[in-house]
């Protein structure tokens, strides 16, 4: 199977399925010397990991990681750092029915049509468990960007019809309620939603929104490496995404030049900003100094409890129910997926920036 890696210089291969015997991630690229430890990695798989509340699949799951290679004494040693976490709780049985049959919504058909062949088991390579490498790894590439000065958050913006209020932003308050919204009534209103959604036996989708603060202007490649177009890449591998947008994202297609264009201008250290950000933080695919804003739009879980219909191997029309745990909706959960990738996508255009010019490079032979 080709395309399990991402990155350039800071690169990461996640490998395993959702019922096998563990997944796991290969991260090459990390530089020597930064401290690392299995709890620094644990923070963000606990974030992600399933049975936190109603709204989560009821998989019951530690999560618990292990650093296998690449960190000796407490800091890494430049060589590649290789991270498992074993499954434990797997119930293949509650899948055994779905070997005969395509599943609406999910990748059972493609996988077939591509292979010949597919691990029915909870999706194998196409569940949502295989996220559990990404989110390794970019706890790895947020700890470096902090060296820099560069942060990264993401939280629901949208679940459902339900938005979260400018007005009422509080980033605290995304890790005080089980939908990862910034916003407490918002967050109220999403779980009455979700909890109708339960007792129809259906699910929702919505949006996370993700930002990085810090990023320095010149950080991107003009051509094919945009840093939007990676960010794009980054955020739409994910699997559930149907849509990115950067900055005013598809409302451009509503502006006029007047009304999108950034206005430049200084601040009182002469610093070049803009008086608006409707770029997003980018410009001809490179870092302008601004905040980078991006949303991901998720669709709702194709896994839902009432009849749907579809085709069997056979190629008969069938009514099936599905059976298993599943989420009711997949955002709480892809929010730390979400801010993994942009941190994993931003480090690594930052690492080939800094040999863009030569002064940079002479800056490293002279220190």
């Amino acid at each position: 199977m080709a395309g399990s890696t991402f990155g350039t210089l800071f690169r990461v291969s996640t490998w395993g399925e959702s019922h096998g015997k563990a997944v796991g991630v290969t991260v090459d690229g990390c530089p020597a010397g930064l401290p690392l430890s299995e709890e620094d990695i644990q923070k963000f798989l606990d974030r992600r990991k399933p049975g936190q509340s109603k709204f989560t699949t009821q998989r019951s799951e530690d999560d618990a990681v292990e650093i296998l290679s690449g960190v000796f004494e407490g800091k890494t040693t430049g060589t590649p750092i290789s991270m498992v976490v074993y499954n434990k709780t797997q119930r293949s049985s509650d899948y055994s029915d779905i070997a005969s049959y395509y599943r609406p919504g999910h990748a059972d058909y493609t996988f077939d049509e591509k292979y010949g062949f597919r691990d029915y088991r909870g999706g194998g390579r196409s569940s949502g468990r295989e996220t559990i490498g990404r989110v390794a790894a970019g706890a790895i590439a947020v700890k470096l960007l902090a060296q820099f000065g560069i942060s990264v958050t993401a939280y629901a913006k949208a679940i459902g019809e339900i938005n979260i209020s400018q007005e009422r932003f509080c980033i605290e308050e995304r890790d005080n309620n089980p939908v990862a919204m910034p916003d407490k009534e918002a967050a109220i209103k999403a779980q009455e939603l979700l909890n109708k959604k339960i007792e129809e036996k259906d699910s929702v989708g919505g949006i996370v929104e993700c930002v990085v603060k810090g990023m320095k202007a010149g950080v991107g490649e003009p051509v094919f490496d945009k840093l939007d177009a990676r960010l794009s890449q980054a955020i739409m591998s994910i699997g559930a995404v149907k849509g990115f947008e950067i900055g005013a994202g598809f409302a451009v297609a509503h502006m006029s030049g007047s009304e999108n264009n950034d206005a430049f201008t200084t601040d009182e250290n002469k610093n070049i900003i803009k008086k608006t950000n409707n770029a997003g933080g980018v410009l001809g695919g490179i870092s302008d100094g601004s905040e980078i804003v991006l949303r991901a739009a998720f669709k709702p879980t194709p896994s839902i409890y009432r009849m749907q219909e579809t085709v069997n191997k056979d190629l008969d029309n069938i009514s099936i129910e599905i059976k298993g745990r599943h989420d009711p909706i997949i955002v709480p959960r892809a929010v730390v997926v979400v801010e993994a990738m942009t941190a994993i996508a931003v480090l690594d255009m930052l690492m080939i920036s800094m040999t863009s010019t030569v002064d940079g490079m002479k800056r490293f032979f002279e220190r």
